[in-house]
């Protein structure tokens, strides 16, 4: 067997293997005389099957499947050995004159290269973090939130701007007949409005389904209909009360304080108000976090300047999945996916320029944590040791499961080597400025 491989530029190669009949032949006799063993052919006892007969009718099927074993395993060998960095997979160069009854056989393969190119955090930047905080109408919308949660429901008899109304909507023409509760305040139409205020249990009041609520996903829901039904729906409704209930505000006091943020943790509105940005701050700097790793993704992209072998990973596209893409298909695919393949051989090369790696004990870790985050949704703040550890063993056994867990372990790996090295530029801003900045 030889192997020769012709590098048509530095990302585009083609190898070419040459296999001899001494290469292939042992391994294809030997198959054949197993299947010789137990052929069960009629007018004959088992392995009394002439050999002739056995190559005649499973000679070439034989042949082919060891010859292609041999050029797998020879190629990956040779992959390896040479040490190239490939991307997707070999392409075999189409041979529809192949003659199998030759005794020698030649092949190519194509090889899409992975570029050469250096990242060096250092000089890399200035990038900005977006330290994130909460303004005072957020913390005061929260204040409100937490009176609400542990306020009480009272009874009414007629429609006010801020009570909520239970009731069901009717419209026989359109199939419509669903309870619904919403505020007062979530109707969107004055008229609509005008209508609902003042009304009391047992009435019917009639609403327009036009603007009835700010988006369809809403009216939808409150109808019991489908998103596309609602949208551009103008029909008159029956709506006729069920309920009507205030909202009464909890006090703002210890018993409120203590319920809402742990007994004697805070004291005064003041200290719940300076608690909630806390603890905003807390939340928000996971979306500073993920803006930021998105920003440098995009920084290390541009720099690298890396080109990739382009034609020959939308040809590969193209043979990968269940249904084979057409050119046009495979050049959108790769399209979308060009900046994700070089930050993952930005990523590959900065783990491996620095040391980083994904051990078992750091998937067990965020998988608690993950647990226990679960866990304090439901109010378990102390989730017994070893029940977590049984927890976190099934989870081990899941592959996607630990897929996923290693990709975050690798992210704040990377996010904490990038805020060390590269230059940063801190920018405090209120979280309504940072959705005004990034989103815009």
């Amino acid at each position: 067997m030889n192997i020769t491989r012709e590098d048509k530029d530095q990302l585009n190669s083609v190898v070419k293997i040459n296999i001899e009949k001494d290469d292939y032949s042992p391994k294809v006799d030997k198959v054949l005389k197993d299947y010789r063993k137990t052929a069960n052919i009629p007018g004959f006892r088992k392995g009394m099957v002439p050999m002739g007969m056995i190559k005649k009718q499973y000679g070439q099927a034989v042949l082919v499947d060891e010859v292609n074993k041999l050029l797998q395993d020879s190629l990956n060998s040779y992959i390896t050995e040479e040490k190239l960095d490939i991307l997707g997979n070999p392409l075999p160069k189409p041979q529809d004159d192949l003659n199998w009854d030759a005794d020698d056989y030649t092949f190519e393969f194509e090889l899409g290269l992975a570029p050469e190119f250096d990242v060096t955090l250092e000089d890399k930047g200035p990038v900005t973090y977006y330290n994130i905080s909460a303004d005072e109408e957020m913390i005061d919308n929260q204040i409100k939130t937490i009176q609400r949660q542990y306020g009480k429901l009272v009874t009414q008899d007629e429609v006010k701007e801020e009570f909520t109304v239970v009731g069901t909507f009717h419209n026989e023409d359109e199939g419509i007949e669903n309870e619904a509760t919403f505020k007062v305040e979530d109707i969107d139409g004055k008229t609509n409005k005008k209508e609902l205020l003042g009304a009391k249990v047992g009435d019917q009041v009639t609403l327009k389904s036009n603007k009835l609520f700010k988006d369809d996903d809403v009216l939808a829901n409150h109808l019991g209909i489908e998103k596309d039904k609602a949208e551009g729906l103008k029909v008159d409704l029956t709506f006729t009360i069920k309920e009507i209930n205030e909202q009464v505000l909890a006090e703002l006091n210890q018993e409120l304080f203590d319920k809402a943020f742990g007994e004697g943790e805070v004291t005064s509105e003041k200290e719940a108000r300076e608690k909630i940005a806390e603890q905003s701050k807390q939340t928000f700097q996971q979306q500073g976090d993920q803006q930021f790793f998105n920003d440098v993704t995009e920084h290390l992209i541009e720099k690298a300047n890396m080109d990739l072998p382009s034609e020959f990973l939308q040809k590969w596209l193209q043979t990968q999945g269940e249904k084979q893409l057409t050119e046009e298909e495979a050049k959108e695919e790769y399209e979308k996916s060009e900046k994700g393949i070089k930050y993952q051989l930005i990523e590959a090369k900065i783990a491996k320029d620095h040391d980083l790696k994904v051990e078992v004990e750091d998937v067990k870790k965020v998988a608690k944590e993950k647990i226990k985050m679960q866990m304090m949704q439901f109010g378990q703040m102390d989730f017994p040791e070893d029940q977590m550890d049984g927890i976190v063993q099934n989870l081990m056994s899941n592959q996607e499961q630990v897929r996923q867990f290693s990709e975050e372990v690798m992210v704040q790996k990377l996010l904490g080597l990038y805020k060390e090295k590269m230059k940063v530029d801190e920018k405090e801003v209120t979280y309504k400025e940072f959705v005004d900045t990034i989103y815009k």
